[in-house]
Formats: structure tokens, C-alpha cells, sequence
């Protein structure tokens, strides 16, 4: 026996991190309003580019935050190993040494709180808590093997709170019925292997395998707080569930289920339905639903994800009524780093309100939107890269302001729409590269850039363009350029303070020949359309009121080449195609 000593199982960090857990579950609810500002109107564009008369205003944002309250207390963590009652498994049998658990036949039932360590095998057999007491119940899985043929392996039927450690080097069972048999017919509970009735805690460095053959892996109906461990779970349903929340700090999580992967559910308190992620490892397959589900809101510190949600961007289908999405938030879902490899049938990362990205790296795969939001959608920073979708980024408000954004797209790679008239794309910063069979960037609305480099390698077909929007679109800065059809090309409009360029071939030039500019003081741009295109819209600071440049068309680089931009090296030239000055905001060269 343990000699009488205050025991914490390696989470001496709890300590410093219970505050913590508060400040990772904070959530950024972004809304953003549009102010008035003077209108501009294009009259200078005579090659099919236009421009209306619109507002485009700043974005001022309201930020709130929620501080959700966790169960989590210091002393869930700490106690005397000599008052441990030893729970011994035994195949078909169940012996107790210590006080507050009966055995029947080969079910334990936990009566008292205090701490409960259990080892051993049960073919087939159960572990109850059901106690009034509010104190803690502590479970202490030190190499368990539980199987149930009628109902869940282990069933918290009530209790104020449970905490579970995985004990270090034990490896942990447990399976659940295929079919639930209950003693009243109209009952649903238990309806997972690991199933809590009330708050429920998962520490330690051990692992648990669930195997739940019925419905849910692990789920709790309050509050599921996990620290640690590695967690394996295959599921008929949901994979782990918190009703109330699901917050995770640390851990390796592997996910095989027919539901959601990781879920909270709760839909009549605004303040709760929440999922919240410090860090861990993340291998999730969600066969039928979503990765990872939110409620209300759902918010990523960092980790290794790594998604496949409804077999894949392969088998999306407009008529399915399941949701297949990687990353699902009912509210908001802001993400402050990690990384993410996310193939989905559905979008790859949704929010019905907001989505706001501080960072991460992003590999996204999906059947629909890669990025989609109801309402904004804001990236700060990060590496986004789009390797295939329906539409790339897609919100009513959009705001760039960094990062580095990849998107190769069967229609619109970024698209600002939903409500008439209130759509709105911001560009501060970031590199922008996009690859679109449909617009390139799309804005029922109106546009504007004061920053980053912009790459758009747009669409041939008429119907189509690299640049469409409906209002007004205001450049100061940065670097844009835009190939594609010339049917419906558009600039920016002529009251920005950025000049702009716009040429229009009488042929269709061949994907990949070099386009380049040449200034009196050197190279102004050499870029390498990826698909053939007829219209060229270029705007850059380079670009000098009174100065005259040469466009050549063809020749090679020796500069390092990223998104068909060619930095650096020398431009040896091809064919000279048109010389101009800027006399104008807007030079047209046809």
C-alpha cells in the first residue's frame, strides 16, 4: 500500500494553467459595421472595365469576449494515496478493498466520493458511479479491460463531479453493447461507452481505447475537460462529447467516427455549446458529420490536426443533409495558431457568424468553401493553402490584413457576398495568390486595398473575370495583378490614389509567357500568367504619374519565382508589345 503522502500525478502545472484555461476560452465575436465616405466613380476606363457609385467605409469592429466558467478546482489533482480504494477486475468477478463501492455480480457501483483505483479485466461487466455526495469522485484507470454486453462500460450516473487519471504506463479498455438494454423503455441514458451524467475530467499520460459500438465514445452532459493522455476512440456516433463544453489542453487524440468528431451541443444557453483547444495532436475521421462541431463557439490555441470529414472533397453532393465539414462553429471560430491538413466533403473550415485567423498553417481540401462565414471573416496571419475547393474564402465582410493565402478554385477563389448591398473586402497586407476557373476575387459590393501583394490568375471564359465587383473599388497600395478574359475585366476605380494599368491583347496569350514592365530606372514587374489570358490589370506604387514604360511580352528571368512573380535575377527581353506614360489613374493599353 501506498504510504500516507499528498500525491499529484505530474500536473504540478494545473496550477499555473487553471487560470489559463479561462483565458484560452476566450472568444472574439466580430462584427463589423461599415461607416460613409465620399463616393468614386470611373470615367477614364474605356475596355469594358466599370465602376458604381457606392459607399466604402472603414471597418470599426466591436469586440466582446466570454469568459466561460470551467469546473475545473486545483484539488481535482491532489490527494493521499493512502486513502485510495483499490477496485481489482478480475474476468467475472469484482473484489473492493476500502469503503464506498459495492459489487453485484460483476458491476461496481461507487457510492462515496473520494479515489477509486481500478486494474483488471471484465468480460462483461460495468462501473457505476452514482453518489449524492459533492465532493470529487476520483477514478484512477491503472490498466483496465471492461466489455459490456448491454449497456455502457462505464456509466457516471450522478455525481458533482468525476475526474479520470491515466495513470502513466497503462494502457486502458473499454467497449460498450451494440444495443442498449434499458430497465425503463422511454430512458436514453447511458448512450456512450464512457458516459457522465455530470462535470467530467481526463488527465494523465496513459491511454484509453473506446470502442462504441452503440452511439458515443466519451461523453458527458455537463461540462468535459480533458488534459491529457492518448485517447483512442471508434464510434458509431460522436466521437468525444461535452454537451455544456469540451475544452482540451494537451493530448493525442485518435478519431474514427460515424458522427461528429469532436462536439458540443448545447443550443439554450448562448453562453455554453462551446469547444475550446489549447494544443495536442488530432487525428480525426468523421465518416458521416463533422470533424470537429460547435454550438456557439469554437476556438484554437494550437495543435496537429489532421481531417478527413465525409470521405473527402471527392464525394460532395448540393443534396446531401448531412453536414461534412472540417472545422464547424454555430457562433464564431477564431484560430490562433497550429497546424491543419483538412480534406472535407463539406467547407473545410465554417462559421455561421465570424471567423477570425491569427495564424496556423492551413492545407484544405474540400468539396464546397474552404473558408466560408456568415458574417466576417478575418485572417491577420498564417499560411492558408487551398489546394482544391468549390470557392475559396466566402463572407459577407472580408478583411486581409497578413499572412500568406493560396487558393486554387473551380469557381470564385475569394468571394465577398451574401447580404445585397453590405458586401465589403478589405486587403491591409498578405500575400495573395489565386488560381480561379470562376471571378478571381468577387465583391458584391466594394473593394479596398492599401497593402500586400495580390496575384490573380483568373479565368479565360467571358462570363468570368479576374477582378468583378459591383460598387467601387479604392487602391492605395500594394501590389496587384490580375490576368485573365477581357470581356468583363475591371480595374480599380479612377479616384484611387494608386495608379493602375490595364492591357487588353488582341489574342489570348499563352499560359506561362513572362509579362514584364520596364521602368527608366529598371525592372518594374515580370510575372508569369500560370492560364492563358487576354487582360492584364497591374497596380503598384512603381507606377509614376508622368513616367514612361515599355510592356514586353515573352523573354525569360532568372529571378526566384513564387505565384508567377519573379523577383530578382535579370530579365533577358522577348517581343516589345507597347510603350506608354502614365497620364492618368487609370492607363489603358490596347
Amino acid at each position: 500500500m501506498p504510504t500516507m503522502e499528498s500525491v499529484n500525478h505530474g500536473l504540478k502545472s494545473c496550477r499555473s494553467t487553471h487560470s489559463r484555461t479561462f483565458f484560452i476560452a476566450l472568444f472574439l465575436l466580430v462584427l463589423f459595421t461599415m461607416g460613409a465616405c465620399s463616393s468614386d466613380s470611373d470615367s477614364t476606363n474605356t475596355s469594358g472595365s466599370s465602376e458604381n457609385t457606392d459607399n466604402n467605409g472603414d471597418q470599426p469592429s466591436t469586440t466582446e469576449t466570454i469568459e466561460p466558467d470551467s469546473h475545473e478546482d486545483e484539488s481535482d489533482y491532489t490527494w493521499d494515496s493512502a486513502d485510495e480504494v483499490l477496485i481489482s477486475l478480475d474476468t467475472t468477478s469484482i473484489s473492493v478493498n476500502g469503503a464506498g463501492a459495492t459489487v453485484s455480480d460483476t458491476r461496481v457501483t461507487i457510492e462515496s466520493a473520494g479515489t477509486y483505483r481500478l486494474s483488471g479485466t471484465l468480460g462483461d461487466g460495468q462501473i457505476t458511479v452514482d453518489t449524492d455526495d459533492k465532493e470529487v469522485v476520483r477514478l484512477i484507470f491503472d490498466g483496465i479491460n471492461i466489455a459490456n454486453s448491454t449497456s455502457a462500460a462505464v456509466n457516471i450516473a450522478s455525481a458533482e463531479k468525476t475526474v479520470i487519471l491515466l495513470e502513466q504506463g497503462s494502457d486502458n479498455f473499454i467497449s460498450d453493447a451494440l444495443s442498449y438494454v434499458y430497465d425503463d423503455p422511454e430512458e436514453d441514458e447511458p448512450n456512450a461507452a464512457l458516459f457522465s451524467d455530470d462535470d467530467l475530467t481526463i488527465f494523465g499520460t496513459g491511454s484509453l481505447t473506446v470502442n462504441a459500438r452503440y452511439n458515443d465514445g466519451i461523453a458527458s452532459k455537463d461540462g468535459l475537460l480533458i488534459k491529457g493522455g492518448t485517447i483512442n476512440v471508434t464510434a458509431e456516433d460522436d466521437g468525444i462529447r461535452g454537451k455544456d463544453y469540451l475544452i482540451i489542453e494537451n493530448g493525442n487524440f485518435t478519431i474514427n467516427s460515424n458522427g461528429d468528431g469532436l462536439k458540443s451541443d448545447e443550443d439554450e444557453d448562448a453562453e455554453l455549446g462551446y469547444i475550446s483547444i489549447a494544443g495536442g495532436s488530432f487525428d480525426i475521421t468523421a465518416n458521416q458529420g463533422d470533424a470537429i462541431q460547435a454550438e456557439t463557439n469554437l476556438q484554437i490555441e494550437d495543435g496537429e490536426f489532421t481531417i478527413l470529414a465525409g470521405d473527402g472533397h471527392t464525394l460532395y453532393t448540393e443534396t446531401d443533409p448531412d453536414s461534412k465539414k472540417g472545422l464547424k462553429a454555430g457562433a464564431n471560430l477564431f484560430i490562433e495558431g497550429g497546424s491543419f491538413s483538412i480534406d472535407a466533403a463539406d467547407d473545410a473550415v465554417h462559421s455561421n457568424n465570424g471567423i477570425t485567423i491569427d495564424g496556423g498553417t492551413f492545407e484544405l481540401a474540400t468539396g464546397d468553401d474552404a473558408m466560408h462565414a456568415d458574417g466576417a471573416l478575418e485572417v491577420n496571419d498564417g499560411s492558408i493553402d487551398i489546394d482544391t475547393c468549390y470557392e475559396g474564402l466566402e463572407a459577407v465582410t472580408m478583411t486581409l490584413n497578413g499572412g500568406t493565402i493560396t487558393v486554387s478554385s473551380n469557381d470564385d477563389a475569394i468571394n465577398a457576398a451574401g447580404d445585397a448591398g453590405e458586401n465589403r473586402l478589405y486587403i491591409h497586407g498578405g500575400d495573395i495568390t489565386v488560381y480561379a476557373e470562376g471571378d478571381g476575387i468577387d465583391v458584391n459590393g466594394a473593394m479596398e486595398m492599401t497593402g500586400g501583394t495580390v496575384l490573380v490568375h483568373g479565368p479565360i471564359t467571358s462570363f468570368n473575370a479576374a477582378l468583378d465587383y459591383d460598387a467601387t473599388f479604392s487602391i492605395s497600395g500594394g501590389l496587384l495583378i490580375a490576368a485573365g478574359s477581357s470581356r468583363m475585366a475591371q480595374t480599380p476605380g479612377s479616384s484611387s490614389s494608386q495608379n493602375s494599368l490595364e492591357v487588353t491583347f488582341g489574342t489570348d496569350q499563352a499560359a506561362g509567357q513572362l509579362f514584364h514592365i520596364q521602368g527608366s530606372g529598371g525592372e518594374i514587374v515580370t510575372f508569369a500568367p500560370a492560364k492563358a489570358y487576354r487582360s492584364l490589370v497591374f497596380s503598384s506604387p512603381e507606377l509614376h504619374s508622368g513616367s514612361s514604360y515599355s510592356i514586353y511580352t515573352g523573354g525569360s528571368s532568372t529571378g526566384t519565382e513564387a505565384g508567377g512573380l519573379y523577383e530578382g535575377g535579370s530579365y533577358s527581353p522577348g517581343s516589345l508589345y507597347a510603350d506608354f506614360t502614365v497620364n492618368n489613374t487609370i492607363t489603358v493599353v490596347d
